[in-house]
């Protein structure tokens, strides 16, 4: 089992939900965070005086997946999120130690679903 944590551009989100139904990867968790990678920030003008935000938006996306969804679920990430630029995101692969499913106390892989 392992958990895989995308940061993508929230413009996106739409589009890697599509390509992960593709995929048949259903379960997703969806969380807004700031953060920034080697963009380190925008810089605006306000006021005729320039500004730099050092956290962007982002989206972060979190999926547990069975041994045999990996690599489906990560080129189904990177087919709906990439467009070539900085600031595309990042994906992190963790080994998943336990999942227990709450409602029937289902642990493992059965538990993911």
């Amino acid at each position: 089992m392992k958990l895989i944590i995308a940061i993508i551009q929230p413009y996106k989100l739409e589009e890697v939900k599509e390509e992960l139904y593709k995929a048949e990867v259903n379960l997703i968790t969806v969380s807004e965070v700031l953060g920034h990678g080697r963009q380190k920030g925008v810089t605006e003008v306000y006021r005729g005086a320039k500004e730099t935000g050092n956290l962007l938006r982002k989206v972060r996306l979190e999926i547990a997946v069975n041994e045999n969804f990996v690599e489906p679920t990560i080129k189904a990430i990177i087919k709906g999120a990439k467009t070539g630029e900085t600031g595309d995101g990042k994906i992190f692969v963790i080994d998943l130690k336990e999942c227990i499913r709450i409602r029937t106390e289902e642990r493992g892989f059965t538990a993911i679903g």
